[in-house]
């Protein structure tokens, strides 16, 4: 298990694009706290599943492009991402458009013996909106 902050911030990127569920076992500890998780859903790994599952079910060719990612400190990284790929599946109710998507994220991340133990997010869902709904 590799316990490098960095480098557990990165694959969750990759986790979210090859949407294995599964590896994030790997990378979050079973106490995980999400701050923003998905409304209706729990704050920890199970709602975590559940957010992979939904990009990976609505997403196809998704990527992560790290535009920034740094340490604060004390565990937490701080990351910088835009997403990329094709709208091919319901998305929070909007049905399938097959059109290209490009959006940007931060994320807060402690990470504690190599797994993420609190997370906080801000997805710019407006942007994702905006080109799935126009």
């Amino acid at each position: 298990m590799n316990t490098d902050a960095r480098a557990v911030a990165t694959q969750i990127y990759r986790i979210f694009d090859i949407g294995d569920v599964a590896a994030l076992d790997d990378v979050l500890a079973p106490e995980l706290v999400d701050h923003n998780p998905i409304p209706g859903t729990s704050s920890g790994v199970e709602g975590m599943r559940l957010l992979v599952a939904a990009v990976r079910d609505a997403f196809t060719a998704t990527r992560h492009e790290v535009l920034h990612l740094t340490e604060a400190g004390e565990g937490w990284i701080v990351g910088h991402w835009r997403m990329t790929g094709i709208h091919t599946g319901q998305w929070l109710g909007t049905p399938a458009t097959g059109r290209p998507v490009s959006f940007t994220g931060t994320d807060l991340m402690r990470v504690v013996d190599g797994k993420v133990v609190e997370l906080r997010h801000v997805e710019e869902l407006f942007q994702l909106h905006q080109q799935i709904t126009a």
